[in-house]
């Protein structure tokens, strides 16, 4: 074997690790006679750049305790593994260090320090180190500082810096140009991003496959998927990470259909689909509601290994759940052995999404039980549930457990709370929500607007309007149903006329079908029908179930027989099995004395198998929930409720009441009409809160078939 000096050992050293060929340079290092700064170093930079930053940071503390003086390159190699596995502390040692033997403004490691701080996080001293060395006239300086703004979500500072570098003539590099674009891509600076694809053409980098995915993902993100498909299309290389920036850009923007496309496209061209490319694809099929598809992507995802991945699993579970296949949600859910917060809200905003409130609270205890961290999205979710519920005290520790939580409050669990009070009454606890928010958007407003409506406070919902004009804010289509629903409570009908009229001509919002029944509501509550009917003849859609229900109940209320005729037999086309338009017609046939048509009604109910739906009230006491139908005896407290009604009752009538008997049921006689009314499930309800509800503290009562609650003050009792 010939003779080989110390050069020679680092030489092969250095081509070995140069190769990836740990074992053997480091087998050759263990040979080495004599070994020098070179020969450590050597070795250091070669795991360092191999992704091996434990090993080679262990080697330059043995490199360290031997005596061996680091070069600038080996300062720069373990800087860069530092800033890879986030080790601040360790990277301060070697700045320390640096310093020490007069090495802190050279290139390499002055450059690696600016790196290292920016990966932990620290961009003061990142940017502290960077504007004072005394000499910036190299780009790889310039780039390390600009990819520390981008990463640490500093995009305008990223932007000038950039801005400076062509100033001062800096070039860029296939480094640079990806990071300024991540910039630009976090701030939706579209605009600025053309500007730099320019600079990319011009300066030669457009066929690298880094910058290319970088350009993607920015015109993607920003919306021009026609630029970001052109670029796409031109690869010579399928890259995974610009398929998964398009299909992500395709979802973002609501272009499900071709992110389906694409996937399918990646799996037909056999591009490597990893565990971003999956969650991309579930999420556009989740709004699609082809389940075929759905599960062929899923025996995809188990055939290739990822059914293993929770972020896959997760969309798994969302896909199952906005499709309305809560069973192979549950299943999915069930298969993920460690959950986290996101696996929970998926299935629990699935229950939500599908009607299964009481589930949805049950899975969220569920969670709190095995110690699942909150986040604003489940929360959000709650809050939705507990609404719908009127479960008010539930509601009311969820939302002490959030704050508890520390967990920063977002717009939409605060736009969720408002909603969750105004639904259940407590009007003071959602003012005060509102009032406590520091930014509001049109849903916050919206909010706010309903729930003072929902409460019978139209006026005050008006003046939340007026607030939200002079705060600039622009109304949507949610705000005047709003608004409309609030007029026609108060009876302001030519305010809400005016309303419907600027809807289409101030914000060019068309008005559509719930518009409608809000108005025609509106003039059936006022007895204005002849105006009702006009407004439904121009309509500029076809009637829904809901203009039909508005209509008749109007008809009903002020006696038009004819009109009311017309809109149950137009209810009955759309909703055969409901029951209301054959009671409404029935109990208003019987009041003009049609009674064959009434008794026809009321066969055909039979004969076709449609039950009355039982209407209901309910009242939370202590955290607990009581229910009562009409005539319901069945509660402990029956006897002690009867009698505090049979006082109400005849207090009412010293008072002068007299009970609208139209509204009982046709087949009685006048003392079982009066008996009925006088022992309606809400009576019972409020009767109830009465005898448990403490002097002077208001009683909600909450209703099934009726929008809206009852709220008793009691403090005169």
């Amino acid at each position: 074997m010939p003779y080989r000096d110390k050069y020679t050992w680092n030489i092969m050293i250095s081509a070995y690790a140069n190769l990836g060929n740990l074992v053997e340079a480091r087998r050759l290092f263990s040979e080495t006679p004599i070994k020098n700064s070179i020969t450590w170093s050597t070795l250091v930079s070669g795991y360092c750049k191999n992704g091996c930053e434990v090993e080679g940071l262990r080697l330059f503390s043995q490199m360290w305790s031997d005596g061996q003086k680091p070069s600038q390159y080996t300062l720069g190699s373990v800087l860069r593994a530092c800033s890879t596995l986030s080790l601040l502390h360790s990277g301060k040692m070697i700045h320390c260090y640096a310093i020490k033997i007069q090495l802190e403004e050279n290139i390499f490691v002055a450059t690696g320090l600016v790196d290292m701080y920016s990966k932990c996080k620290c961009l003061l001293e990142a940017e502290y180190l960077f504007f004072s060395l005394p000499d910036r006239k190299n780009y790889v300086q310039w780039t390390a500082m600009l990819t520390g703004y981008a990463q640490n979500g500093e995009s305008l500072k990223a932007i000038q810096c950039f801005k400076e570098m062509r100033i001062q003539g800096m070039e860029s590099n296939h480094f640079t140009f990806p990071s300024i674009l991540t910039a630009c891509t976090s701030i939706s600076a579209y605009a600025f991003g053309r500007q730099v694809h320019g600079c990319i053409i011009w300066s030669g980098f457009g066929p690298n496959v880094y910058v290319q995915s970088a350009l993607v993902d920015m015109y993607a993100k920003c919306g021009d998927l026609a630029s970001a498909r052109v670029i796409l299309n031109t690869m010579e290389i399928d890259d995974v990470v610009c398929w998964n920036s398009m299909i992500v850009g395709c979802v973002t923007h609501g272009y499900m259909e071709e992110a389906l496309v694409l996937f399918h496209k990646m799996h037909n061209r056999d591009i490597r689909i990893d565990d971003f490319t999956y969650p991309s694809a579930l999420k556009s099929l989740a709004s699609s509601k082809n389940l075929k598809i759905g599960q062929s992507v899923h025996s995809l995802i188990i055939k290739t290994g990822f059914d293993a991945c929770k972020t896959v699993s997760n969309a798994l579970v969302d896909m199952y759940a906005k499709q309305g296949n809560l069973s192979c949600a549950l299943d999915v859910f069930n298969r993920i052995l460690d959950k986290d917060v996101i696996s929970w809200t998926s299935l629990v905003t699935g229950y939500v999404h599908n009607g299964f409130h009481e589930k949805a609270l049950k899975l969220f205890c569920d969670m709190r039980i095995a110690r699942v961290d909150l986040d604003q999205f489940v929360v959000a979710c709650v809050f939705s549930a507990c609404a719908e519920l009127t479960v008010i005290e539930f509601g009311r520790q969820v939302h002490a457990n959030f704050i508890k939580s520390s967990v920063g409050s977002l717009l939409s669990a605060e736009n969720s709370l408002i909603t969750m009070y105004a639904k259940c009454g407590c009007l003071e606890d959602a003012i005060r929500v509102f009032d406590s928010m520091e930014i509001r958007n049109v849903i916050s407003w919206t909010a706010i607007i309903v729930g003072y409506a929902q409460n019978g406070r139209g006026k005050d919902s008006l003046h939340f309007y007026d607030q939200m004009i002079m705060n600039g804010i622009k109304p949507d289509d949610v705000t005047f149903i709003g608004l409309l629903f609030a007029c026609s409570h108060a009876g302001l009908v030519e305010t809400g006329q005016s309303y419907f009229e600027s809807m289409e001509k101030v914000y060019g919002i068309k008005p559509a079908s719930d518009h409608y029944a809000c108005m025609i509501d509106l003039l059936g509550r006022a007895g204005k029908l002849n105006e009702a009917e006009h407004l439904l003849n121009r309509m500029d859609v076809e009637p829904d179930a809901t203009i039909w229900k508005s209509l008749l109940s109007a008809c009903r209320v002020h006696g038009n027989l004819e009109l009311g005729e017309r809109a149950g037999r137009n209810l009955i086309k759309l909703e055969p099995s409901n029951s209301l338009p054959y009671v409404l017609l029935s109990n208003m046939f019987s009041v003009a004395g049609r009674w064959e048509d009434a008794a026809h009604i009321r066969i055909a109910m039979k004969t076709m198998g449609i039950n009355k739906e039982p209407g209901y009230s309910w009242i939370e006491v202590k955290s607990q929930v009581h229910r009562f139908i009409s005539e319901d005896r069945s509660h402990p407290l029956a006897a002690e409720i009867y009698s505090k009604i049979d006082e109400m009752m005849i207090l009412i009538k010293e008072a002068g009441h007299v009970p609208d008997m139209n509204f009982a049921l046709r087949d009685m006689d006048e003392e079982a009409k009066e008996r009925s009314l006088a022992y309606h499930s809400e009576k019972l309800a409020v009767a109830f809160g009465l005898l448990t509800v403490a002097k002077g503290a208001p009683i909600r009562i909450f209703k099934n078939l009726r929008r809206g609650n009852v709220l008793v003050e009691t403090s005169g009792r």
